[in-house]
């Protein structure tokens, strides 16, 4: 009859050793899981970094397509400012042979 009570007392504790170890079992798995919460936040800002990086390579683009615009346009307005001095000189060619055929006309009527 002693032993009933021994054998229970181990019982129990053998039961508590076994609730306590699925305790920890699950703190652990607790544990995991807010790692994985925190690797998804992580991943989530990460995320959320690169389409700001990406953002800032399309202002980028588009920046250097508004200057590639405005090389283009000085390149136009060059451009007609060399066809306006081309017009002017050939005025003044024009000018000049008008002048010259003046000349002409006084040396023949001088004679």
């Amino acid at each position: 009859m002693p032993f009933v009570p021994i054998i229970r007392l181990i019982r129990r504790t053998v039961q508590e050793r076994e609730r306590e170890r699925e305790r920890e079992r699950e703190r652990e798995r607790e544990r995991e899981r807010e790692r994985e919460r925190e690797r998804e936040r992580e991943r989530g800002r990460e995320r959320e970094r690169e389409r700001e990086r990406e953002r800032e390579r399309g202002k980028e683009v588009e920046r250097e397509r508004e200057r590639e615009r405005e090389r283009e346009r000085e390149r136009e307005r060059e451009s007609e400012r060399e066809r306006e001095r081309e017009r002017e000189r050939e005025r003044e060619r024009e000018r000049e042979r008008e002048r010259e055929r003046e000349r002409e006309g006084k040396r023949g009527r001088d004679r």
